[in-house]
């Protein structure tokens, strides 16, 4: 639990960081969504640190169990039943849907500025949008958290992730989608590259 707890607060960080680092790039398309894109996953990695210290709660609660010996167990169930139910909320609803918002700005200004293939970018609007309807599905209660029907509505997103990530580092954006800006912004970039 242990290890899952630091991962978690390590994936908070860099969903922070994965905001902060297309920040500059996306800037130069729509300041407005570059914005988003950065406090969503902010958002979305200061979820990720709360749920982590919510997992760390669990713990604690546990180890308490452990060493009343044989409590009134019905205290410690219901205090277990209402911090898991937050780590649910959270890791499977809200923090999906922080992810989902920001993920589908960055991935509105790939498709429109061809910064990337275009496939990449309708595999990452389609995939964020499946991810959306199960983190609602999850936050209402009609479906369980990271249950079967969450998880086949992830399962395009999660390649095309991976994808887009080797993609990025291998070959950056598209140099060339500076034809696409908007004329005011291209202008500005021609002029501050002279």
């Amino acid at each position: 639990m242990l290890i899952y707890t630091l991962l978690m607060f390590i994936m908070g960080v860099a969903c922070a960081g994965i905001g902060l680092a297309l920040y500059p790039i996306l800037k130069k398309y729509n300041e407005g969504l570059a914005i988003g894109t950065v406090g969503f996953r902010i958002i979305e990695g200061v979820g990720d640190i709360v749920a982590a210290i919510c997992v760390i709660a669990l713990l604690a609660l546990s180890q308490e169990f452990v060493k009343a010996g044989a409590p009134d167990a019905s205290y410690f169930q219901t205090a277990g039943i209402v911090v898991n139910a937050g780590i649910d909320w959270l890791s499977h609803g809200a923090m999906l849907l922080c992810w989902c918002i920001g993920a589908f700005m960055y991935y509105s200004l790939f498709y429109q500025y061809r910064l990337v293939p275009r496939w990449l970018s309708v595999w990452g609007l389609v995939g964020i949008t499946l991810v959306t309807i199960g983190g609602v599905l999850v936050m209402l209660h009609v479906i369980p958290g990271f249950g079967t029907v969450q998880l086949l509505l992830n399962l395009p997103i999660f390649p095309q992730e991976m994808v887009l990530a080797v993609w990025l580092i291998a070959k950056g954006v598209n140099s060339s989608a500076v034809a696409y800006m908007p004329a005011k912004t291209a202008t500005n970039e021609r002029l501050s590259a002279a």
